[in-house]
């Protein structure tokens, strides 16, 4: 067999002109790599979120003990102080393209997808669209143009929406990811309450939406948190409806109820009162005394 010739080596990476904050969320830079034979950048850490994809060749990825085998279509994710090792394919480098990005809204989006440390790595096989965002934030970079940071940014959150739809296959399955993504739906579910609580929601329509059977996604929860979804809801309205009691003095306790997703006052106060011992008003006027 006659032996390939080797690939020519090259690098190439360019930075966001004006890295400005767009809604938590900041991409630093984007870049493009043929590697040379058994190219190892590690073990190092970085302080920002680091996302490869590998468009042609082999390597290794390793993180927390363990090393995922990667070839083209794949990408791995590395997180902000977490040592780690990557290595190319001695016969067979890889060629690959990553972006960096880091904001206080980088771990939740993360974690809604389904990415972590415990669960970083994404096989897409070789859907072009993967590939074409990534290109797509190096050209808006390359551009110096006044929407560069925008143009970054959306690429980035369509990028997750395709990591997303990659991943929810496994995570509904329970395999290869089971243990890490039963953590995912259960944080997605305490998202969606947190965010939907004061909407006459129900858990049967969290679990639709999430698109989980009801009783399978309880059941996660339960284990997860300690209690059912219906009683964490319960919790958080009522710790909620409290903060409304002491800061918004000019509401009613009608209103306060409503506010909270919660239409029935009388409901509201016996469910106040089982929480907390007290009822809403008493407890306005107990506040009220000791912070005049």
């Amino acid at each position: 067999m006659t032996a390939q010739p080797p690939k020519p080596y090259s690098y190439y990476v360019v930075s966001n002109p004006s890295p400005a904050s767009e809604g938590g969320l900041t991409v630093l830079f984007a870049g493009i790599s043929q590697t040379k034979p058994g190219h190892k950048p590690g073990p190092k850490v970085v302080d920002y979120y680091l996302l490869h994809h590998v468009l042609s060749g082999k390597g290794t990825y390793s993180c927390l003990g363990n090393t995922y085998e990667l070839g083209p279509g794949d990408s791995f994710l590395i997180e902000p102080d977490q040592l780690v090792n990557y290595m190319a394919d001695v016969e067979d480098p890889w060629h690959y393209r990553w972006v960096a990005f880091r904001g206080e809204r980088a771990e939740p989006l993360l974690r809604s997808v389904g990415l972590s440390s415990e669960s970083p790595v994404v096989r897409t096989g070789r859907r072009r669209r993967i590939s074409a965002l990534f290109h797509q934030v190096l050209q808006a970079f390359q551009g110096r143009g006044a929407a560069a940071n925008l143009k970054a940014s959306g690429c980035l959150l369509l990028l997750l929406a395709e990591y997303a739809q990659a991943l929810e296959p496994l995570q509904k399955t329970g395999t290869p990811a089971e243990a890490s993504g039963t953590k995912e739906i259960v944080q997605r579910a305490i998202q969606y309450l947190s965010t939907q609580y004061a909407d006459p929601l129900s858990i049967g329509m969290m679990a639709e939406s999430l698109g989980y059977n009801r009783a399978y996604l309880s059941t996660l929860f339960k284990r997860h948190t300690g209690i059912t979804p219906v009683a964490f809801l319960a919790r958080l309205r009522l710790d909620r409806a409290r903060h409304l009691l002491r800061e918004r003095s000019e509401l009613t306790v009608e209103q306060i109820a409503s506010s909270v997703g919660i239409q029935d006052p009388l409901y509201f106060s016996k469910q106040f009162k089982r929480m907390y011992g007290t009822s809403p008003t008493e407890y306005r006027r107990a506040f009220l005394r000791r912070h005049p």
